[in-house]
């Protein structure tokens, strides 16, 4: 479902929503109004396209009311800027039949598959969404239109549907995937590379013209789609091509091509900038799986799935990058921690049993610990707790926190109440140089020994000692 939280239509603002859908049709109908060639006929069409991506990001819009609150809206702006009558109704009908069939189209694939905004744009359903709603808009249209201008109908319709369709593979895409960044944008001049390359070519097109001037900023948005986000690539591409065809329209992009069917050359050039915005979209689509997949078995070798913990591998890389690597922490304590008569619990109840409360263990084990540190799983049911900058009190006061906490809240595996404790080893010492993995990698066989002294004692307990860097070599070597 789309998040509408930092949204502007919500489902519970229906005054606001109903507002807002008579701004938009309202603007974006002057828009492409300003732009028209002849009569009803203009280089360049968003409101369609735009007011389709809308109903169709939300799925509380697609009611009876709002859909005829948009057409009302397209007949009060013609009644006033125009002199069509009752042929009005036929045309801005034939702009509702685009919205409402790509907006339902669109809903249908929502809640078959229950998708979410972070799921990557379906390129081909796209493509053939827009294809059926132009096709069915452009024949209302133009069918319409006859009676308004002196064009018969195969020139009508083949303007009609070029501008449909180009226009939505334009703008539907960055319709729907747009969204406020997650986290702020600093745009650095190599970031800025392909986008001035895909205003250079723009420019190589108006200068050198021909047939195949349109295609020239394609290598550029390629570029595009591997370096920048989706939304941005969708920007990028919406804004090129509709660039492409303001200037084709007003003559400063010239090109000559033979016209047997008797059409405009705005119809060659819309479908070829439709096709061409295709090749970004489908790359950028392709990046985003490719980065989400990488995203989630990056996931999995650096987390332990059953706890939620770093692994073994996962806490040394983690103590390997900034800010663990490239910055000086005062102090560092290290906490081995296993807990006590594991192999009973597997052994008496079963290892689903275990398993659960390795879980529940690991979850408690990360709430305890927070932002003070690091949690890994090293195997089994031991694990290690990474603390910089903590004094050694307050890295025993965090052992002794994680000890009680442990202790005081019993595990519960269906009808069974289990008690479990912990047994923990840590070691802390100064850290006398930038980064944390030579003092853990120093700290961690020195914690090993505490632990097994805390298991000797008794186990629920905590053993730990400031070493100093003399007496950690000893206890290193005295541990071999």
């Amino acid at each position: 479902m789309t998040d509408t939280s930092h949204s502007f239509f919500r489902p519970e603002r229906t005054l606001i929503n109903a507002c807002g859908i008579i701004v938009l049709t309202s603007l974006f109908y002057y828009f492409g109004a300003s732009l028209r060639l002849i009569n009803a006929l203009s280089v360049f069409w968003p409101l369609n396209a735009v007011m389709a991506g809308v109903f169709a990001r939300y799925a509380f819009l697609n009611r009876a009311h709002y859909y005829l609150l948009c057409y009302a809206t397209m007949l009060v702006y013609d009644a006033m800027t125009t002199s069509w009558g009752m042929a009005s109704l036929a045309i801005n009908f034939s702009n509702m039949l685009f919205i409402l069939i790509f907006a339902t189209l669109m809903q249908r694939d929502r809640r078959r598959a229950a998708a979410d905004d972070d799921e990557p744009l379906h390129v081909g359903k796209l493509f053939l969404y827009c294809l059926c709603a132009a096709l069915a808009c452009s024949l209302t249209g133009s069918v319409a239109s006859i009676g308004i201008d002196n064009y018969k109908l195969w020139p009508l319709f083949a303007d009609w549907f070029s501008e449909q369709f180009s226009t939505g593979v334009l703008v539907l895409p960055w319709i729907l995937t747009l969204h406020l960044p997650r986290k702020k944008v600093e745009l650095t001049a190599e970031q800025s590379l392909p986008f001035i390359a895909v205003v250079a070519s723009v420019g190589c097109s108006v200068l050198i013209g021909g047939a195949g001037s349109l295609a020239f900023p394609l290598a550029a948005l390629i570029w595009c789609a591997m370096r920048y986000s989706l939304p941005v690539t969708c920007l990028v591409m919406l804004m090129t091509g509709v660039a492409e065809i303001v200037l084709v329209g007003n003559s400063a992009i010239q090109f000559n091509t033979a016209a047997p069917l008797e059409t405009a050359q705005l119809f060659s050039a819309r479908l070829g900038i439709a096709i061409m915005a295709l090749c970004p979209l489908m790359v950028s689509t392709s990046v985003a799986s490719i980065n989400a997949l990488m995203r989630q078995l990056s996931h999995r070798a650096n987390y332990d799935y059953l706890t939620g913990a770093l692994s073994r591998s996962g806490l040394l890389d983690t103590l390997n990058k900034p800010p663990y690597a490239n910055t000086q922490f005062r102090t560092l304590a290290v906490m081995l921690i296993d807990i006590d008569y594991f192999k009973g619990i597997n052994d008496t109840h079963g290892h689903d049993c275990g398993d659960a409360v390795l879980t529940a263990f690991g979850e408690r084990l990360l709430r305890t610990v927070g932002a003070k540190g690091l949690v890994g799983r090293m195997g089994g049911e031991e694990f290690v707790v990474v603390c910089p900058n903590l004094t050694f009190s307050e890295g025993r006061g965090v052992a002794e926190q994680i000890r009680r906490r442990i202790a005081r809240e019993a595990f519960c595996w269906g009808d069974t109440t289990l008690s479990v404790t912990v047994s923990i080893g840590m070691s802390h010492q100064a850290c006398l140089q930038e980064g944390v993995l030579d003092s853990f990698t120093q700290l961690l066989p020195v914690a090993d020994q505490h632990l097994y002294l805390s298991k000797k004692s008794g186990r629920d307990r905590v053993t730990a000692s400031s070493v100093p860097d003399s007496e950690t070599a000893k206890i290193i070597t005295d541990s071999l």
